[in-house]
């Protein structure tokens, strides 16, 4: 019954939807994503704070608690459970996963994304996970916005500006961020944004933003009073961070694929989680700080207030040794990095927004301290903290503008504009110098699968090879001689024959223009072998290139036509025709508005 319901509501939106303008639906679409969003947004931070309340509520600050070393095990552990046996799925990275279904699977997130995030990431922070709840809200957000786009039958174009719109409501709304979440989403989700889609991401902003303030009140997430303003004497200090923040940030896109390489090595899950927990809870132990998410640690780093280091801390006797006090910070700052991969590599669920806050506030803290400690000079610390989280956000995530916005947004600290800029700007452009792809899309990159705000590569990204193979080329075997190829030559259409075995096994190819002069004397067909006609092509395509690679090919062989081999077996050829006929085709989608 309740299922004849569900289906009897979706059939009216659906009739509804054919009665409005597509400037009005995705407007409507914008303020249900928005609110829906926004509840999930809240719904997640809720259930983090209740288990870590639950959990952690009791601890005295002067006592290190070995609880620290089983808990972030145990909240991993009820993840893995969940995914293998209840789940039976994986649950992928979060905004990883939506760069990925728009460039690789016409914007369709799998279902269980609505919910299984959540859950995971649930567990995974709440318990003492080192990483943070943007990327699986986002996700979650965009899963929700790509089962109202199949449901409804949207184009593709239209499908990637509701995850658009749906990423965007989920930063507002656990942000409290509205505009930083508008500039995340056109810098960093979406490629291509025309004014038809602006109207409905500002609006899935606010309607997120609103029903986070309804349920979570008015509170700026990182409360900052400047007592300090912006002095020119301390524009080369602020360059300064945006070089040490950039080698951070460096240091942390590298250090996060270096663990994702040590981890492959491991088999079986059972390794990898007792391997990556068992080090995760020794780190947390001796630095309580790297705990969840770290907010209140950053909000102490922001009043200049650097007891958080001491806190449950195993160093807590020795808190006035200021020469200790700045090695255990600089310790926090690298190890948070080991402590963020571990918890992914264990098997945990989670995003790295909240980690590359906690590591930029304390960078700038470490900065400014350091400066000041050997007397080169007399800096606020708390500016500085706070225009190190713009530094490594910048840094690490690659956009700028969006570490800029969000920064002043989520601190208040818009006086500090300038000297944000600085940093973020400063720090973005060495980190992309030294790593040319951000956190999110360096395994995507790699793969060639992630789109760019480079429109040709972006169209490259989202074509595969394998729709676009013709198989119609009649082949010949290589122990065959040239009367048995002139029988084949005689029933094809094609002047191109490629050399296979019985195998499948590709030797070359014999192109019909270069044996022309001798395929009518007969007195040679038996003496002359397909061996001695063949040859292998200077560029060959592989099933699993990416298309700016096939692409290239053509460009560097001259050639109209490429054979696709599967690892050594024949597979079929692609043509330069097919792949700009397809190109134009996607151009054509994308241009209309």
């Amino acid at each position: 019954m309740r299922h004849m319901k569900k289906n009897h509501l979706v059939n009216r939106i659906m009739l509804l939807s054919r009665k409005i303008s597509s400037r009005q639906l995705m407007i409507g679409l914008s303020i249900i994503v928005g609110f829906l969003v926004g509840m999930i947004a809240v719904i997640m931070k809720n259930l983090v704070y209740l288990i870590r309340n639950l959990l952690t509520g009791g601890f005295e600050i002067d006592y290190s608690n070995y609880l620290y070393v089983v808990y972030p095990a145990a909240g991993i552990l009820l993840t893995l459970f969940f995914i293998k046996y209840i789940l039976r799925r994986p649950v992928r990275d979060g905004i990883p996963n939506v760069l990925y279904s728009i460039s690789k699977t016409q914007g369709v997130i799998h279902p269980h994304n609505t919910f299984s995030s959540m859950v995971t990431s649930a567990l995974t922070v709440g318990f003492g996970g080192s990483v943070g709840l943007e990327g699986p809200t986002v996700v979650t957000g965009a899963a929700w916005g790509s089962f109202l786009a199949k449901k409804l039958n949207l184009s593709y174009k239209q499908t990637v500006a509701v995850l658009g719109f749906a990423s965007a409501a989920a930063m507002s709304a656990i942000f409290k961020a509205p505009i930083a979440a508008v500039v995340f989403a056109l810098e960093v989700i979406l490629f291509d944004m025309t004014m038809t889609s602006l109207v409905p991401i500002l609006t899935a902003s606010i309607v997120a933003a609103l029903t986070s303030y309804f349920f979570l009140g008015f509170d700026v997430l990182y409360p900052f009073k400047v007592q300090y303003s912006f002095s020119l004497n301390e524009t080369g200090y602020y360059f300064g961070l945006g070089i040490f923040s950039a080698f951070i940030s460096a240091y942390y896109i590298k250090g996060y694929v270096f663990s994702g390489k040590l981890f492959d090595k491991l088999h079986g899950w059972v390794t990898k989680f007792l391997t990556g927990s068992v080090f995760l809870g020794i780190l947390i132990f001796l630095l309580p700080s790297l705990y969840g998410e770290g907010y209140e640690a950053i909000n102490s780093a922001l009043k200049g207030d650097m007891s958080f280091i001491f806190d449950n801390s195993l160093f807590y006797g020795l808190r006035e040794n200021i020469t200790l006090t700045m090695v255990l910070l600089l310790a926090i700052i690298l190890f948070k990095v080991v402590a963020t991969s571990l918890t992914f590599r264990a098997g945990g669920i989670g995003g790295v927004f909240a980690p590359t806050l906690f590591i930029g506030a304390m960078t700038g803290l470490f900065f400014a301290k350091a400066v000041n400690l050997f007397n080169m000079g007399s800096l606020p610390v708390s500016d500085f903290a706070l225009v190190g989280m713009a530094g490594l956000l910048a840094g690490v995530v690659q956009a700028p503008l969006t570490a800029i916005f969000l920064i002043a947004e989520i601190t208040g600290g818009y006086s500090l504009f300038l000297p944000i800029m600085i940093v973020a700007t400063t720090s973005y452009t060495l980190s992309k110098a030294m790593s040319p792809h951000s956190i999110y899309t360096i395994q995507l990159s790699k793969r060639g699968e992630m789109l760019t705000h480079h429109k040709d590569q972006a169209l490259l990204a989202m074509m595969s090879i394998k729709p676009l193979i013709e198989k119609n080329f009649n082949t010949i075997h290589p122990d065959a001689n040239l009367g048995d190829l002139v029988k084949v030559i005689a029933k094809s259409t094609r002047n191109i024959f490629p050399v296979v075995d019985e195998n499948n096994d590709f030797y070359g190819i014999i192109v019909l223009d270069q044996i022309r002069h001798i395929m009518f004397k007969p007195e040679l067909y038996d003496k002359t072998s397909v061996r001695q006609l063949m040859f292998f092509p200077t560029e060959v395509v592989q099933i699993n290139d990416d298309m700016e690679t096939v692409a290239q090919k053509f460009q560097h062989s001259g050639k109209y036509n490429l054979v696709v081999l599967d690892d050594g077996k024949y597979v079929g050829f692609v043509s330069r025709a097919n792949v700009f006929s397809r190109y134009r085709q996607l151009l054509k989608e994308f241009s209309e508005e």
